[in-house]
C-alpha cells in the first residue's frame, strides 16, 4: 500500500503552460525516493502536490497520511526569526493544539535528535546555515510524520555540511522509518541517500527512468567509494544525459 501517489498528474500554469506531466509516482511506506532532473522539470511541483500545497490540473493525487503526518523541509529553513530554536521546533505541535509545556519538551527531544541539544534558546540569526537546517529538520520530525518531503534542503550548504546532514537524515530515518521523497540536483547525493532514484525529463517533467540503489541504509563509512555506488551514479547520470538529448 502506498503512503502517497501521483497518478498521471499534469500541472499547467497560465504564465508558462505545462510544468509537469503526465507524471506518476507511488511512495511505499519507509522507502526513500530521490527526484533528479534538470532545472524547470517540475520536481518541486511534484513535491508540492505530494504535500497537498497544490492541486493538479489533471490526474489524481492520493495522500493517505492524516493531518500532521506529512512534513515538508524546504531549501530555506523558513524559521520564524523572533522565535527560539525550541519555539520554532514546537510550532507545529502548538498549532495542532498541544499544550505549550508538552510541545516544548517534544521540541527539545527533536532538537537533541538533530544534534542541537545545547542550542534550544538560540534565535535563527545566531545559528549557522547548517544549524538552521537542523532546526527545520527537528520541526519536521517533531510530529513523527509518515511522509517526509525534502525540497533541496542542502542546496545552499557547503559540501562538508551537506554530507553530514545527509548522514543525519538517514540516521533519523532509521529511528522511525518514514517514507521520504527528496529533490536534489546532485546525483551522488541522490544515490547516497535514496533507495530509489527517479530521473525526470526536461519540463514538462515525465519519468525518464528509475534506478534502484542497493546497499545498507544508513550508509556505512566509505560507501561512496564502492564499485556499486560508482556504477549506480553512472547509471543515473546516463539517464539524465539521455533524457536531455530527447
Amino acid at each position: 500500500m502506498s503512503v502517497a501517489a501521483l497518478n498521471a498528474v499534469e500541472v499547467d500554469y497560465p504564465s508558462r503552460g505545462r510544468a509537469l506531466g503526465p507524471f506518476s509516482l507511488a511512495v511505499a511506506p519507509g522507502e526513500i525516493i530521490a527526484l533528479v532532473g534538470p532545472s524547470g522539470c517540475g520536481k518541486s511541483t511534484a513535491m508540492r502536490l505530494l504535500a497537498g500545497l497544490e492541486l493538479p490540473s489533471r490526474g489524481k493525487v492520493v495522500r493517505t497520511p492524516g493531518r500532521g503526518e506529512t512534513a515538508v523541509v524546504f531549501q530555506a529553513p523558513t524559521l520564524a526569526p523572533w522565535l527560539s530554536a525550541r519555539a520554532n521546533a514546537a510550532l507545529p505541535l502548538e498549532l495542532s493544539g498541544m499544550a505549550r509545556d508538552m510541545a516544548a519538551r517534544r521540541a527539545d527531544e527533536a532538537l537533541a535528535r538533530v544534534g542541537l541539544a545545547g542550542s534550544a534558546t538560540a534565535r535563527p540569526a545566531q545559528l549557522s546555515g547548517g544549524m538552521a537546517m537542523r532546526v527545520s529538520l527537528a520541526r519536521a520530525l517533531v510530529t513523527e510524520p509518515r511522509l517526509l518531503l525534502l525540497d533541496e534542503p542542502f542546496a545552499a550548504l557547503d559540501e562538508i555540511t551537506r554530507r553530514a546532514l545527509a548522514d543525519d537524515v538517514l540516521r533519523l530515518w532509521d529511528a522511525s522509518r518514514p517514507a521520504i521523497v527528496f529533490v536534489t540536483h546532485n546525483v551522488e547525493e541522490a544515490v547516497y541517500m535514496a533507495t530509489r532514484v527517479v530521473v525526470m525529463t526536461p519540463g514538462p517533467g515525465r519519468t525518464a527512468g528509475e534506478v534502484p540503489v542497493e546497499g545498507p541504509t544508513p550508509r556505512p563509512p566509505g560507501f561512496r567509494t564502492t564499485p556499486d555506488f560508482r556504477a549506480t551514479a553512472e547509471r543515473v547520470s546516463g539517464l539524465l544525459a539521455q533524457a536531455g538529448a530527447r
